[in-house]
This record gives structure tokens, sequence and C-alpha cells, in this order.
């Protein structure tokens, strides 16, 4: 097992479907009749172990944490006009899906701004509010991790952050009413 690695255990790192995670070792493992080395990465929140190929992390979407310069970006994300299209709620829904699974952190921030709500503005469906919740939770624990702080900590960042955004206000609302999830 003397392979070079582009991760090592300890490591945090993000996957795509399931945000950030660590890695606590590398094994071997004999399926099928071949021997792979897999890395184990621990999503403590979720108490739950992936095992993924290390031939494959690269192509799986397996990324390593953000910069500070891509973080910031990111916030920057959250400060911008939502960006809501005219198009039915299923296609949008799918469309925040894929942008949270995609594992990258501006897309995420993107799905974060366009269904926040302030305290003044309409209030969201129930599907928006777990895409919504869905998208924050993601983006909070890479902050976290990438800012040394707790996930608590990391939520109220993007908050006041959103709550900040030079893009809100009442007439930015999203003011089109969802169909029913």
């Amino acid at each position: 097992m003397a392979k070079d690695h582009t991760f090592s255990s300890g490591d945090f790192v993000v996957y795509p479907t399931h945000g950030v995670g660590k890695i606590i070792g590398v094994e071997e493992q004999t399926i099928g009749g071949d021997t792979l080395e897999l890395f184990i990465i621990d999503f403590e929140q979720d108490r739950m172990k992936l095992r993924v190929p290390v031939e494959k992390a690269k192509i799986s979407g397996l990324r390593r944490l953000s910069s500070r310069d891509r973080l910031k970006t990111a916030m920057s994300t959250l400060k911008s006009a939502p960006r809501v299209k005219r198009t039915m709620w299923s296609r949008r829904a799918q469309e925040y899906e894929a942008k949270i699974n995609s594992g990258d952190l501006i897309s995420i921030a993107e799905v974060v701004r366009d269904l926040y709500r302030s305290e003044r503005q309409p209030e969201q469906s129930y599907s928006e509010r777990q895409l919504y919740e869905a998208a924050l939770d993601r983006m909070a624990r890479e902050v976290a991790v990438v800012e040394s702080i707790d996930d608590e900590a990391a939520v109220l960042k993007i908050e006041t952050t959103l709550q900040s955004g030079s893009g809100r206000s009442d007439k930015s609302a999203n003011k089109e009413e969802p169909e029913a999830a």
C-alpha cells in the first residue's frame, strides 16, 4: 500500500452527495476477487461511514475543502440578488437539488441565496424550506471546518451575510407562488 494518495488520514474532504467528511483511514478490501484500496470517510453528523475506492476518488467528485478565497466568493454570492427563474417549481427544485449534490460551494451558496426568506417576506412552502435547510446545512458544515468554528456559528455567519446582502429587499422577494409539492 505504498501508493501516492491525494488524501491522507485526518484530512477533511467534501463528497458531492454527502458534504464534509473526514478521512479516517485507507484500507484494502477484496471485492469480487479484486483487491481495492478504499478511503474510509466518516460523516460524523450523519453517523455514516463511506468507503470510496482510491482509484475512483477523483471521478466521484471527492475534493479538498474550499480555500479561503473560494469561501469568500461563496459568501459574496450570498450578498447578490436572488435569481429565481419563472419555471415550474418542480423544475427549479430539481435544479436546486442538483446544485446541492454537486458539492460545489458556489452552487450551494446560490441555492441558499435564492431560497432565503427574511421575516418580512412570504413564507416558504415545505419543499422550499427543506431544500433551503439542506443547502444551508451543507454550506455551514464546510464554512465551519474551513473557519475552525462550530456549525451554529457558521449558520449565523451565513444568515448574517444573507441579511446584509445588497439584493435583499421586499421588492426582490420571490412573489411567485410555488406550486404544491
